[in-house]
């Protein structure tokens, strides 16, 4: 199951992208992610490095909270919601927030293999992954402690 779902999220990250592509005849309105002169406050691909993995953190650790009980079932769309929007606000100004590497990945294939977007992309495959590893460590640690 889990690699069908893994090529199913860049399959649709690389899709959406196309339909970008073909609605606006660019790839200019991509929203890609970036840092350097690609970020709105110009960060370091450090920063952007940590950047990411608190935000996946924050939101892996509410999804996680939040579906990990029958009885949160009537809210767990509001809250993923909820948390996905703010990890955005958050994360826009810095990154342009991926917290998922199929979505960066798509709108950063087609602006171009050679763009600013597909050199930097690399942040935002591995600092989402580092951070659900680590918001996965974290709940399963204070979940058994429970």
């Amino acid at each position: 199951d889990f690699i069908g779902y893994l090529v199913a999220q860049f399959v649709g990250g690389i899709v959406g992208a196309a339909i970008l592509v073909f609605i606006f005849g660019s790839n200019k309105a991509l929203g890609t992610n970036g840092f350097g002169e690609a970020s709105a406050l110009h960060i370091s691909a450090g920063v952007a490095f940590v950047v990411e993995i608190i935000l996946t953190f924050v939101f892996v650790t509410a999804i996680l909270g939040v579906t990990s009980k029958a009885e949160n079932a009537p809210t767990t769309g509001l809250v993923i919601g909820l948390s996905l929007t703010l990890v955005h606000i958050l994360g826009i100004p810095f990154t342009g927030t991926s917290v998922n590497p199929a979505r960066s990945f798509g709108p950063a294939l087609l602006s171009g293999v050679g763009s600013v977007a597909f050199s930097q992309v690399w942040v935002f495959i591995l600092a989402p992954l580092v951070g659900a590893a680590l918001a996965a460590g974290v709940y399963n640690f204070l979940s058994s402690e429970n």
